[in-house]
């Protein structure tokens, strides 16, 4: 069949701004809908959170891989609309995206690796690789997260601009590339490696970019732009910034709502975490998780059933409601576990934000709620 004969196909005719790719779904559909889409996520969550035989070993190997599977995640289902799978149908196209991710995964996370240490396929994929095999946990995380982090902003801050003027698949490729690059330059030119002893350092091969900014910091700030990202541009859909006509002015405003809210917030959050970086990550986490699954899987029901700027507005306590449910329900199973690398707090920041948030994502943005929900031919 011809591309240009789908007009919901990348490539077709319109002109559409990059953002979350979602299927059309049928009017009150919701929460059965949702409540269906968690017998995916649910154990998609269990899986990775234990596919090694444990939490912690799946951390390890897992945690690394999920994080630089997020770039490549916003790729396929913001630019490229689901493509390369969008040729195939329902089932084999999920399958197709996946597949397409898993392998763009490996190949950034063996990028953070030559740039934190040293190209080593033991230490990605080994929990316990030995001495001399640098891991990719937790050094290579805060390159992943940044990555992320900056395609979000490209995608749904900056509405794709100016890269979408060279079309779905050169712009997705271009915003992966210039994310990915901004990312490396970002972590050799800030980040330093000071709070981790010169002896583990030198075992673990992993080059100090001696910046000067702690590595932790670094990726607890990250992770608090993505809440603000998350929170303004899917929960509440860019409001109200999109009542904004200019786009010159909304860009500017997009931007700098996201870059004040986490400079504004950043030492809010230190004080009442009482510096925990941790604690930081982990609120941030399973805010964005939550976020998610309202504004993602559940369409912000039932905050739809409000008009105006109440129905706008009324996700957001739902959103921190579920967020702390969240919060105790991981905390309660990861510190019953005796950790070795990480923390309690470490966990639930990956658990909620690679296993919980990525599976939300793939079900809806990939699998396009697969098999829950058949749309019409692409």
């Amino acid at each position: 069949m011809n591309r240009s004969a789908r007009p919901d196909d990348p490539g077709g005719g319109g002109q559409r701004h990059p953002g979350p790719h979602l299927p059309a779904q049928p009017a009150g559909s919701q929460p059965l809908l949702g409540l269906a889409g968690l017998t995916f996520v649910v154990p998609f969550f269990f899986l990775l959170a234990s596919a090694l035989g444990g939490a912690e070993p799946s951390l390890l190997v897992l945690g690394p891989l999920t994080t630089f599977a997020l770039p490549m995640i916003a790729t396929v289902a913001f630019w490229w609309q689901d493509w390369p799978g969008s040729r195939l149908r329902p089932g084999w196209s999920g399958l197709t995206d996946t597949v397409v991710i898993g392998v763009g995964a490996v190949v950034l996370t063996i990028l953070g690796q030559a740039v934190t240490s040293r190209v080593d396929l033991r230490g990605m994929f080994d929990p316990d690789p030995g001495p001399g095999h640098p891991p990719t946990f937790p050094v290579t995380l805060a390159l992943g997260a940044a990555a992320f982090t900056i395609i979000l902003q490209l995608t749904l801050v900056c509405e794709g601009w100016p890269v979408r003027r060279l079309g779905w698949f050169r712009g997705g490729v271009v915003a992966l590339a210039f994310s990915v690059a901004v990312a490396v330059v970002a972590y050799l030119l800030l980040v330093n490696l000071d709070d981790v002893p010169a002896a583990l350092r030198a075992a673990q091969r992993l080059r100090n970019p001696g910046g000067p900014v702690p590595i932790a910091t670094y990726s607890a700030v990250l992770l608090l732009l993505g809440v603000w990202q998350v929170l303004l541009f899917v929960s509440l859909r860019g409001w109200p910034l999109t009542l904004i006509r200019r786009p010159g002015v909304r860009l500017a405003a997009r931007n700098a709502v996201v870059l004040a809210g986490t400079v504004a917030s950043f030492p809010l959050l230190w004080w009442a975490t009482g510096g925990d970086v941790d604690r930081v990550n982990a609120v941030c986490g399973v805010l964005i998780a939550a976020a998610l699954l309202v504004s993602m899987l559940f369409d912000n029901w039932p905050a739809t059933r409000l008009h105006g700027r109440a129905g706008r507005l009324g996700v957001l306590p739902l959103v921190a409601a579920v967020a702390v449910v969240l919060y105790l329900a991981l905390s309660a199973y990861a510190e019953g576990i005796d950790w070795a690398r990480t923390t309690a707090d470490g966990w639930v920041a990956l658990a909620a934000l690679n296993y919980l948030s990525l599976g939300v994502v793939v079900h809806v943005a990939v699998w396009r709620r697969w098999p829950v929900l058949l749309t019409a031919a692409r």
